[in-house]
């Protein structure tokens, strides 16, 4: 951490500075995630500070996303979350790569079906069309974000498998020409079950979004419709809000 003094002749209070040191730390990677943060007293006497100061500035992180506080061991970095939201369509290893991340992925399950209703209706598919399905756990590096389940009509990809590692996407692209243009996401906060939870790593019963995606191509005809769960803890939601054309004219003739 830095060696550096806090100006008290500043304005901008204490607290707020050292909060504002700790977060280019986190954010510039001399603290990783998980890694353990020095004690509130140890801070307080590198920055000639109150532990007051030292117990707001952190507070400020914690709320922030920054660090996690566990009793009785120590202050944390935290596991910065992967942001969704109005974006780039990309594939999962897309994201990953957006974050310096490896994606990788394990095959649970992949197998030729009946569309059931919800399926035929997300793809306009005629009811019990054939569909392939295919389940996967999806990871970043080691760590497991979340279970996916894709359903594609069937007689868009003969003879579609996919191994472990395999991006859906690029198979899809260079060998069915199935080129995604746009999609429509829905995100619903959820609880996970036993089975989830073994497979990501986390206790039953913690916070999970669960995800539907409904893919399409650049003649807007659905091709994929994807069921996702994914973690709580390792993804937020933020979206980015503007007033509306005519209001925003409003507002600049008021100006």
């Amino acid at each position: 951490m830095s060696i550096g003094l806090l100006d008290k002749d500043l304005a901008v209070p204490l607290y707020h500075q050292l909060q504002q040191v700790i977060k280019s730390e986190i954010e510039s990677g001399r603290w990783r995630s998980d890694e353990r943060l020095p004690s509130e007293q140890e801070i307080a006497e590198r920055f000639r500070v109150s532990k007051i100061t030292v117990r707001q500035a952190l507070q400020g992180l914690a709320q922030l996303g920054y660090i996690r506080r566990e009793q009785g061991r120590g202050t944390f970095v935290a596991r910065r979350k992967f942001d969704e939201g109005p974006r780039e369509l990309t594939s999962f290893t897309e994201e990953m790569r957006r974050h310096s991340l490896v994606a990788a992925s394990r095959v649970l399950a992949q197998f030729e079906a009946e569309a059931d209703a919800r399926v035929s209706a997300a793809l306009r598919l005629p009811a019990k069309s054939p569909v392939l399905i295919l389940k996967r756990l999806r990871l970043a590096g080691a760590e497991p974000l979340g279970v996916q389940v894709a359903h594609i009509p069937a007689a868009l990809v003969p003879g579609l498998h996919v191994a472990d590692g395999m991006s859906l996407y690029e198979v899809l692209q260079t060998r069915y020409h199935l080129y995604p243009a746009q999609a429509r996401e829905t995100y619903v906060a959820a609880l996970a079950d036993s089975s989830t939870a073994q497979l990501l790593g986390i206790p039953v019963g913690s916070p999970v979004f669960g995800v539907e995606r409904v893919t399409l191509t650049l003649n807007e005809r659905p091709f994929e419709f994807v069921q996702s769960t994914v973690r709580g803890d390792r993804y937020s939601i933020v979206l980015d809000l503007v007033k509306n054309a005519g209001e925003q004219q409003a507002l600049t003739l008021k100006s």
